[in-house]
């Protein structure tokens, strides 16, 4: 009996620490943004703040360019998301489904271009752009955001594309299906799980990315939201109220976008099913 509770104790034990230990920083900085700048810079942490300010808040949204920034983030790394999902879904589903010559050594490359960091390209990637005479635009910022998370939605869900059988897609196209409505009424739906991952993960890479638009886009109405956090400096040093509430509300969209992902992946994984 001691066992047996030690066993169940331990394990739940293990994954309340984990979670305390993850959580912690985002409470903090929700916690601060809330906090009086007297509670911020005291001597001893203030863990629950008592006065509430939203001062914070407000100064946070009403800086200069925010919402031109917001709308920027938002169609790049939407524009990147929706590309990357339909190229990468046409292309893990030849590669799951179909056999063709250098196709091993096509999958061995997007393995390396994944693991290949992005900041060695920077240069090169900056030349390109500036002789295409396109710096200072949203145009560059969403192909290579695409570019960026294209290896890793193709590589995954290739996996979710090769694990639903392919009698499935038969017994449509014995049934009267084309090749094409097969795909979209019986292996489509039963792949939402792993387009949630994915486009979850080509989000929060597009939203969070900081050196592409540092170094192409100057021009202050031209930038996205990253770039925007690092403006809330003063004369006498970092404004860590402000700042902690425009991360707050830079964080709110990829916290509402996960939970909301969470659930329709759940209700995804029954939605294709079929009765066998």
């Amino acid at each position: 009996m001691k066992r047996s509770l030690m066993a169940r104790l331990w394990p739940n034990a293990t994954a309340l620490v984990l979670f305390v230990v993850f959580t912690f920083p985002v409470y903090w900085m929700f916690a601060t943004s809330l906090k009086p700048t007297g509670d911020i810079i005291a001597d001893t942490p203030v863990f629950l703040p008592t006065d509430i300010t939203f001062d914070h808040f407000r100064k946070a949204l009403d800086a200069d360019h925010f919402w031109t920034l917001v709308g920027n983030s938002l169609t790049v790394t939407v524009l990147a998301v929706v590309f990357s999902l339909v190229i990468g879904l046409l292309a893990s589903f030849a590669l799951a489904r179909m056999r063709f010559k250098g196709r091993r050594g096509f999958l061995l490359t997007f393995m390396i271009a994944q693991m290949a960091p992005w900041e060695v390209m920077v240069i090169a990637i900056y030349m390109i752009v500036r002789d295409a005479d396109l710096l200072n635009s949203l145009i560059p910022l969403t192909a290579f955001y695409m570019i960026m998370v294209l290896p890793f939605t193709i590589l995954t869900l290739r996996g979710y594309v090769a694990a639903v059988p392919k009698e499935l897609e038969e017994s449509a196209m014995v049934d009267g299906c084309t090749r094409r409505q097969a795909f979209v009424k019986v292996i489509f739906p039963l792949l939402a799980p792993g387009l949630m991952a994915t486009s979850l993960f080509g989000f929060i890479t597009a939203w969070n990315e900081f050196p592409l638009v540092l170094i192409l886009n100057k021009d202050a109405e031209k930038q996205t939201l990253p770039l925007w956090l690092s403006s809330f400096e003063t004369t006498f040093g970092d404004d860590w109220g402000a700042t902690m509430a425009a991360a707050s509300l830079f964080a709110i969209p990829i916290l509402v976008l996960f939970v909301y992902l969470q659930r329709k992946a759940v209700s995804g994984l029954t939605s294709g099913a079929v009765k066998g």
